[in-house]
């Protein structure tokens, strides 16, 4: 019998890059050595305080459920995360620790989505985000956006823009694919439109912590009626361990999200939880704050490199670990440009079509996720697969 799966996964695309890194697996097995700058995941460790608390935790032999909102110790630590590096009074009852930045996602949308509702999202943005909104019968309208804003929505587009059906506004900053980030005046001002027209305002902030020249920030020093979503992966290094959270405005929205946290969910990973009090220790913090130092100059590195390729970065990436890239002036669509990589250069990068519709085909995304000496051999490699 032919299987039947609901009309949604029709809509809903393979998320490419994963495709892209099967190929490269592919590759490596084949004996070839592969530059990984396709996937959005720091080559660090994890930090050892934060592993020695998930040994510590796992040696006591008693892994049980935690509480579906999280380890109130943990939403305490995050609270302080926010009053001292941040300037912002987050209770910790606001906060829902959740199973990776997904889980968050996931929440937020649940509670607030109901069939037909629209959200606006900038294209291009993290795809996963579209697709969610389709998981629960919402719409979303992809509004394009360029280099003349820094690949990010303005307060104007959003007042535009916003409608009947139009119940919120996604923002990510620093964001993904691009490495932008919109400053808390910007933030402010969309979220404001927004409330004047019935929507509210979810911020993506994984990011946050991965900035360079820019401090780190969060909207939530400013307003108290928007979503916020953060994760243990990006900054604090943790990508496996599966762990988030979410900033919410009140105990009636905290309520909703705890109600289907405890079906979805039961509780996040109760080790994981465990080793993320160790990440906000003060070694912890200085070790980040190394490896943030490190980035920076991988960041260097590359935007070197794409220059005497010919690729230009027409928003500066001041965020994240991304560089996306122009590749019109080469005569060929980043489709073929990121085959012809990965297979003639074994260099692996993301082609804009992973990201939206918008001017997709002239984009690559750059992740420079690896040390500054790979960096610049995948240059090399790539400077000879052009001069071919």
């Amino acid at each position: 019998m032919a299987p039947r799966f609901a009309a949604r996964m029709g809509e809903i695309a393979p998320f490419h890059v994963m495709e892209l890194l099967r190929r490269a697996s592919e590759l490596e097995r084949s004996g070839c050595d592969v530059i990984h700058m396709e996937v959005g995941e720091p080559d660090f460790p994890t930090p050892e305080p934060v592993l020695e608390a998930a040994q510590r935790f796992l040696a006591a032999g008693r892994v049980a459920y935690t509480p579906a909102l999280g380890l109130p110790a943990l939403r305490e630590a995050i609270s302080a995360f926010y009053a001292e590096r941040l300037g912002a009074d987050v209770a910790p009852e606001r906060i829902v620790i959740t199973a990776g930045a997904s889980g968050a996602l996931v929440l937020a949308l649940g509670i607030t989505t109901d069939p037909g509702d629209e959200w606006l999202l900038p294209d291009p943005s993290y795809p996963c985000n579209r697709h969610l909104v389709r998981t629960f019968e919402g719409r979303v309208r992809l509004l394009p956006v360029g280099p003349e804003t820094a690949f990010q929505p303005t307060a104007a587009m959003i007042a535009a823009a916003c409608g009947p059906r139009t119940r919120g506004v996604m923002l990510a900053s620093p964001a993904n694919p691009t490495g932008t980030l919109l400053s808390l005046d910007e933030i402010d001002a969309i979220a404001e439109a927004a409330a004047e027209r019935g929507a509210i305002t979810l911020v993506d902030e994984i990011y946050q912590g991965l900035t360079y020249g820019v401090p780190m920030r969060t909207i939530l020093s400013r307003r108290r009626d928007v979503l916020v979503v953060n994760s243990f992966s990006k900054y604090f290094g943790m990508t496996g361990w599966r762990l988030g959270w979410l900033v919410l405005p009140d105990a009636d929205w905290v309520r909703e999200a705890e109600k289907l946290a405890q079906h979805l969910f039961i509780s996040p990973s109760t080790v994981a939880q465990h080793a993320a009090l160790a990440a906000f220790l003060p070694q912890t913090q200085d070790e980040l704050e190394r490896r943030r130092a490190e980035f920076a100059r991988r960041r260097a590195v590359l935007l070197r490199g794409l220059d005497t390729l010919g690729l230009t970065v027409p928003a500066e990436p001041t965020g994240a670990f991304y560089a996306y890239a122009d590749v019109s002036a080469l005569g060929e669509t980043a489709e073929r440009l990121a085959q012809r990589f990965i297979e003639e250069a074994y260099v692996a990068v993301t082609p804009g079509r992973d990201f939206g519709e918008h001017r997709a085909d002239q984009f690559l995304r750059f992740a420079y996720t690896t040390t500054q000496a790979r960096i610049a051999a995948a240059i090399e490699r790539l400077a000879k697969v052009l001069r071919r």
